[in-house]
């Protein structure tokens, strides 16, 4: 693998018998016609490339290893060399590689340069392909076709590709009498054996490591028989550096500079402690330092993400030991003194009250000692820490104290700081902080990196957003409109953050859906694990706006894994809020109330308005789906409130229809109709799309200036308009009520036949069973309900999980994967039970697999 060191290959391969008898196995089922893949992981020099070596001398069918293709990973080389490498000719290569890119992909070109010919394909450095090559290997190995067994390797601490059904592989350390054996193999000096025991003590079974050390043995006589260091460590940090310099080189720059940071950090100062002795690092003093050597917080949180850093964030350590000497033997000596010195400031300085137990390095808090940078750099990291976990109140002030420290010397990082304050800001429902964070009256410094420090958007998203807040929408669309037409097109997430915030003030939900989307390709691409729960929560939020309920639930549920994941609790509060909307969309109460009181155990902790409102909301509109509308009017009624004590500033009047639509069948119309008025005049901003047609069903409702059923006709003219289904639904069947209790049966049948196919098209059951009874009523036909047993009858929530049940998992294992609790998830089994008119997991297995063939789509 690249950066082993180059000796003579081992004769021999020791401790893997387990790794080459999967080899085999698999080359078998090759040879009788099935395939299949196994995935090879490992660390820096544990001999991936060596396994795949043997498993292709060994095997019995036609085999070949393909290494990474040097160079800059251009697209499809990797899948090009495979097939040179089976090809007769170039121009057979060429021709399969075009068939590579067709419809037939991998396995259609594999099939026409070898014909049912069984063959062990090894991969090596899956990690290292091209992006292309990956995608199109992938859907390969999904594909599951060909008597091909694939072996792939990939470096640990990368993400193993995601294979369906294949086995994973680690190589892990030698035992005591393998790495024995390996050294004596590879080592021509002769050593005394305590020499021998010392060494194998330090290698710790790593086969890299040995080879290394062996071959700088053997290439220095003086540390053969009569060789004995009394102190210090045997193998030195240049033989580690060259078996770990393939990982370290494959780091993004600004990982391996913290990386670097987190080494230096856990050095004792000079003349205190013994050699190789190392402290707990504290991440904030990381953080505090990191922006000198131009790398960001994120870069710390990928590394512990991908599992090289582990710890807590007082006591942060290298997964790998022999990894940090490594960091610390690529590191020229002067640049080690100089990063060292950035760490002794806050050990010198106690009497500021920086320093934390013995051996720790803190930042002092506020500590006069310091430079303001510096501090400003801690605040900055102080305050995105509590906007991810923590009352989001205490992270504005932090992330305003950033931006004051850093305005002189780092105007990019004071804009990123005020940035933060303000969705700190918005996340707690307070527009005059929001205003504060721009640069409003309360700072008037904040003006001074309005100049060459800020960028063109920035000043437009301050401007734009200055105004929006001040309820000056004439003033804020242009600004606000530029951020969106040129932040949206960057490659950079936290400008397409921006430009996503600034489409959903302008009531752009699809535009927010895209700009967004684009955010979580560009991460998901880069590997920026930190922000991608920032990235899901912004993007379900605005497929909520758009309408899009289920893409908005599959993004909660994978930002609420991630947001766990990162133990960012506010994230997940925010997706959980999320969820509970999804699911009162499709009238699934039970996840409704789990998701909400997941939501506000968290945001009221927080002082997480946003969160807050649309959990209660969420909660409101399940109850007045199940037709409990006096108790929704009494939970919306503070929602759509003024002032601290009502909803989140930018929610309240998204909720006011469903307020009017409740208040007004629990009687209480006086409190409703001040709400709809002021909702006409919010409507006329136009804001949102939505708002004309809702306007117009309130209006129906309240039954005033003019006939309702006018209303009701405008409000469906305008849903035609506005393209959101559900809530052209929702106007539909209160139309179709109000035709029914004034006896016009014929006509109530159009809007509630309507309804109910769009209610049922959105799986949205409690609300299709209010229009099927309203549309019984009327006389009409209702259509034939899928007979008991039809899976079709279930709801997508109920579908997934009687999938995952007919998959063999345990409910606590659904629970975990959906996010609900064992309770709910079992709540659920028995509404499934009995809809389909089953009584066991496997009678359902059963029924899954006539049903939808091999029972895929319902694990969906």
């Amino acid at each position: 693998m690249r950066g082993a060191p180059r000796v003579a290959a081992a004769p021999r391969l020791y401790d893997r018998t387990r790794e080459l008898a999967a080899v085999a196995a698999l080359s078998a089922r090759a040879a009788e016609g099935a395939g299949g893949v196994l995935l090879l992981t490992g660390g820096p020099g544990t001999g991936r490339t060596a396994l795949l070596d043997r498993a292709v001398r060994d095997a019995r069918i036609r085999a070949l290893r393909v290494a990474a293709p040097g160079g800059n990973r251009v697209p499809w080389s990797g899948v090009r060399a495979l097939l040179a490498a089976l090809a007769p000719s170039p121009s057979a290569a060429r021709r399969a590689l075009r068939a590579a890119k067709g419809p037939g992909g991998v396995p259609g070109a594999l099939a026409a340069l070898c014909p049912g010919e069984p063959l062990l394909l090894c991969l090596d450095d899956h990690h290292l392909w091209d992006a292309h090559s990956r995608t199109a290997l992938d859907a390969a190995w999904r594909a599951r076709t060909g008597p091909w067994a694939w072996v792939v390797s990939f470096a640990a601490y990368h993400r193993a590709p995601g294979v369906p059904g294949a086995r994973l592989l680690s190589l892990g350390r030698l035992s005591r009498a393998g790495a024995r054996g390996l050294l004596d193999d590879v080592c021509r000096a002769p050593l005394t054996e305590s020499f021998r025991t010392r060494l194998l003590d330090e290698a710790a079974g790593h086969p890299g490591v040995l080879v290394a050390a062996a071959a700088r043995l053997s290439a220095e006589p003086r540390h053969g028989a009569g060789a004995d260091r009394s102190s210090g460590p045997v193998i030195d940090d240049a033989s580690l550096a060259e078996v770990y310099r393939g990982l370290l080189d494959s780091l993004p720059a600004e990982c391996g500079r913290v990386l670097t940071l987190v080494a230096v950090a856990g050095e004792p100062p000079p003349g205190t402690g013994r050699p190789g002795t190392v402290r707990p690092v504290d991440a904030d003093a990381v953080l505090a330092v990191a922006r000198a050597v131009r790398a960001s917080p994120e870069a710390l949180d990928r590394l512990v993400s991908d599992g090289l850093l582990r710890g807590s964030r007082e006591a942060l350590r290298f997964d790998d030991p022999l990894l940090r000497r490594a960091v610390l033997g690529a590191l020229p000596p002067s640049r080690r003194r100089e990063l060292a010195a950035l760490f002794a400031a806050p050990d010198t300085d106690r009497s500021a009250g920086g320093s934390g137990p013995a051996g720790t390095v803190r930042v002092p808090e506020g500590g006069p000692g310091l430079p303001d940078v510096v501090r400003g750099r801690a605040e900055l990291a102080r305050g995105r820490a509590g906007l991810g976990d923590g009352p989001v109140g205490d992270a504005h002030q932090a992330l305003l104290l950033a931006a004051g420290l850093l305005r002189e010397a780092a105007p990019e990082e004071a804009a990123e700081a005020r940035f933060l304050a303000m969705e700190a800001a918005w996340a707690a429902g307070d527009p005059e902080a929001c205003a504060v964070a721009l640069g409003g009256a309360d700072d008037p410094g904040a003006g001074a990196d309005s100049g060459a420090g800020a960028d063109a958007g920035e000043r437009d998203f301050r401007d734009g957003m200055g105004a929006a807040l001040a309820v000056r929408l004439e003033e804020a669309r242009a600004p606000l409109a530029r951020v969106v037409a040129r932040d949206g097109a960057s490659e950079e997430p936290r400008r397409l953050l921006r430009a996503g915030a600034a489409a959903l003030v302008l009531g752009d939900a699809p535009a927010a859906v895209r700009v967004h989307a684009r955010a979580l390709a560009t991460i998901r691409a880069t590997g920026g694990s930190a922000l991608l729960p920032r990235v899901l929560e912004h993007l379900a939020y605005a497929e909520l706006r758009a309408g899009q309920h289920e893409r908005a639930a599959a993004h909660a549920r994978e930002g609420l894994r991630a947001a766990e994941s990162a133990g960012q609790r506010n994230a997940a509060a925010h997706q959980h809020a999320v969820l509970a909307l999804a699911a009162s969309v499709r009238g699934d109460a039970p996840a409704v109330v789990e998701h909400a009181d997941r939501a506000l155990g968290t945001a009221r902790a927080h002082g997480l308005v946003q969160a807050t409102t649309l959990a209660e909301w969420a909660i409101a509109r399940a109850e007045l789906a199940g037709g409990l509308a006096a108790q929704a009017a009494a939970r919306l009624a503070p929602l759509v409130g003024a002032g601290p004590r009502g909803g989140h500033f930018a929610l309240r009047m998204l909720v006011v229809p469903c307020f009017v639509e409740a208040a007004c069948a629990a009687g209480r119309e006086a409190e409703a109709g001040p709400a709809a008025e002021e909702f006409a005049v919010w409507a006329r901003l136009g804001l949102d799309p939505q708002a004309p047609a809702q306007l117009a069903r309130c209006r129906a409702l309240l039954a005033g200036g003019g006939d309702p059923a006018d209303w009701y006709r405008e409000a469906v003219r305008q849903h035609e308009e506005s393209r959101n289904d559900f809530e052209r639904a929702r106007t539909l069947l209160a139309y179709g009520k109000w035709l029914r209790r004034r006896r016009r049966l014929v006509e109530a049948r159009g809007p509630l036949s309507d309804a109910l196919v769009t209610f049922e098209r959105a799986a949205a059951g409690v609300w299709a069973d209010q229009a099927r009874a309203e549309l019984r009523a009327t006389g009409g036909a209702v259509g034939r309900r899928a007979v008991p047993g039809a899976v079709g009858e279930l709801t997508p929530q109920q579908l997934r999980i009687a999938g995952l049940v007919a998959a063999g998992a345990t409910n606590h294992e659904i629970a975990g994967r959906l996010s609900l609790s064992p309770r709910t998830v079992d709540h659920h089994l028995r509404n499934v039970f009995a809809r389909l008119g089953v009584r066991s997991r496997v009678e359902l297995s059963g029924l899954l697999s006539r049903t939808t063939g091999d029972g895929r789509r319902a694990d969906r």
